[in-house]
């Protein structure tokens, strides 16, 4: 585990109870330049506010990236984020040639990491980042439990 590791996902951890402050999933990203330590960009989780299938937190915190440096080439960059990413962003990441994905908790519905169709290990994936899960994993799982709890009527919003 790299230094920044643990405050880089609090950072992304910060961003899911973001989302899910505003009614969306508690999901949310940062992306790190490794090399110099700085968070060039996070974001929450933001489809249902944004009426757009796309604005997953890993997608908008690679645009703003993308943005913030000129480039659409993340390479050697390491996206952090609080849910196992899904094959949408996965797809993302793979083109964005993002060099170290970091998740929190894994989801075995729609993950497409280490479940699902495994999108970094089909021979199709032309680019494979260096992979770790499991990081904070207990607190990005129990923000999306209580999130969904309190919306199946369990109990308030964290």
């Amino acid at each position: 585990m790299a230094d920044h590791d643990l405050a880089t996902m609090r950072i992304a951890l910060a961003e899911a109870q973001a989302a899910a402050d505003r009614g969306e999933v508690p999901v949310g990203a940062a992306v790190l330049d490794p090399v110099s330590g700085a968070v060039i960009a996070r974001a929450a989780n933001g489809p249902i506010g944004a009426h757009d299938p796309s604005a997953h937190a890993e997608i908008l915190a690679l645009r703003a990236a993308g943005a913030a440096l000129g480039s659409y080439r993340l390479t050697g960059l390491t996206l952090f984020v609080t849910l196992e990413p899904c094959a949408m962003c996965a797809g993302a990441i793979s083109h964005a040639r993002i060099g170290r994905l970091v998740y929190g908790a894994e989801d075995p519905k729609g993950g497409a990491v280490i479940h699902g169709p495994r999108f970094f290990e089909q021979p199709t994936c032309h680019w494979r980042p260096e992979i770790l899960g499991g990081l904070l994993a207990e607190e990005s799982g129990a923000l999306l439990r209580a999130f969904f709890r309190a919306r199946r009527g369990g109990g308030v919003l964290p």
